[in-house]
């Protein structure tokens, strides 16, 4: 049997990308008409971003465990087929209750994807490309921020909301097919994980600090990223027009930092992460100057230098902690590639919440200042690393 090229398998992990990240937060857009729909206040249709973020964050480790013994391939299909039963049920749903069980079988789909996919990009290549594979599995993550969502939400806008999500269905669909034909059946296996695998990984110190510097380095970002509409609108006085279009030139920035970011990731991880996060928090705090002096075109310049460098650091960050795993707990490389997209997760979560109660407490002008604060941690977590790895040469 011809042997399936990597580029392949990596392409058909990238479409797969892009279904999921398209659904991440098609809801955010189609909330007015989903709050019509069910006549809900918009409160309670945040529950569509707010579960589906839980729902990630417990699903990752929870299905991994389940799943350990699985044929690769095989799970990958079965990923696939549970997203589009996810979406199918939000687009048919009659009740509100069955669209956030719609969005949470999604969610599902979603954690486990991302950590099994992690693995398998590393996988199909040679060791000295895994940070470039894995940047292109995520370029459709990328491609979907883009692309998909404003795609997505511009098809509920001209039809209806049920419509945005029969589209998800069908980049989904396509996803199976690419998988079931390009993702190779005799990928390794981790075998049944058991509770000894969860003892291994939560009582190394270095992974268990690799776990932490995801969620400060990755969540960081969102205490602004979250407001970033407000910020554009309420403080810039960009016309909303305006921002869809800087939004999208922020996407394109985003998959260009995204590349970048996993060529630098691929030779000396640390010490590049550690660049990566000095840059994102100037780009914060350049984000906060500009705001504070409500200058339109520093803030444009501000918006796209957060966008180069703020997802940046995804690429080596789960490389980082795969190769923890690989050198610790070799046993247990899924499950602890699964705890770090809860980490990215719990991350999105903090650095939300920190965003929040700033903008609660003052003004979203303020909110860069809370993900620049977040960062920090995350370079000094990398610092201790960095003296914990110079301890044991």
């Amino acid at each position: 049997m011809k042997k399936i090229s990597p580029s392949l398998t990596l392409l058909a992990l990238a479409i797969n990308a892009f279904a999921i990240g398209s659904t991440e937060f098609i809801s955010v857009g189609l909330m007015p008409m989903i709050v019509n729909t069910f006549n809900i206040s918009l409160s309670q249709a945040g529950l569509t971003v707010s579960l589906y973020a839980l729902g990630v964050t417990v699903g990752a480790p929870l299905l991994t465990i389940l799943t350990g013994t699985w044929n690769r391939k095989t799970l990958m299909v079965s990923i696939m087929g549970l997203f589009i039963l996810g979406n199918l049920l939000s687009a048919f749903a009659p009740t509100f209750l069955l669209l956030l069980v719609g969005r949470v079988l999604a969610s599902l789909a979603h954690g486990i994807f991302m950590s099994i996919s992690t693995v398998i990009a590393a996988d199909v290549v040679r060791p000295e490309k895994r940070a470039s594979a894995i940047v292109l599995m995520f370029t459709g993550l990328t491609v979907a921020t883009v692309i998909g969502v404003p795609l997505g939400t511009f098809i509920g806008q001209h039809s209806n909301w049920h419509m945005s999500f029969v589209f998800i269905v069908v980049i989904g669909l396509i996803g199976l097919i690419a998988t079931s034909i390009l993702v190779p059946k005799g990928l390794p296996i981790p075998g049944k994980i058991n509770l000894s695998g969860l003892a291994r990984i939560f009582t190394n110190k270095s992974i268990l600090m690799s776990l932490f510097i995801t969620a400060f380095g990755y969540g960081g970002t969102f205490a602004a990223y979250t407001y970033l509409t407000p910020i554009l609108e309420g403080t810039f006085r960009f016309s909303a027009s305006t921002v869809v279009i800087i939004l999208v030139a922020y996407g394109v920035m985003v998959a260009i930092g995204n590349s970048l970011g996993g060529h630098l990731a691929n030779k000396n991880i640390l010490p590049a992460l550690q660049k990566m996060f000095a840059a994102l928090a100037l780009s914060l705090l350049f984000l906060f100057i500009s705001a504070s002096l409500a200058s339109q075109a520093l803030g444009l310049i501000a918006t796209l230098l957060l966008g180069l460098f703020a997802f940046m650091n995804v690429p080596g960050l789960q490389l980082y902690v795969v190769q923890l795993a690989e050198k610790f707990t070799p046993k247990d490389i899924t499950l602890v590639s699964a705890f770090n997209i809860a980490a990215f997760n719990v991350g999105i979560t903090l650095g939300s919440f920190v965003g929040g109660q700033i903008s609660k407490g003052s003004s979203v002008v303020f909110t860069p200042l809370g993900g620049i604060i977040i960062i920090l941690l995350a370079m000094f977590l990398i610092r201790l690393a960095q003296k914990d790895q110079a301890s044991k040469l």
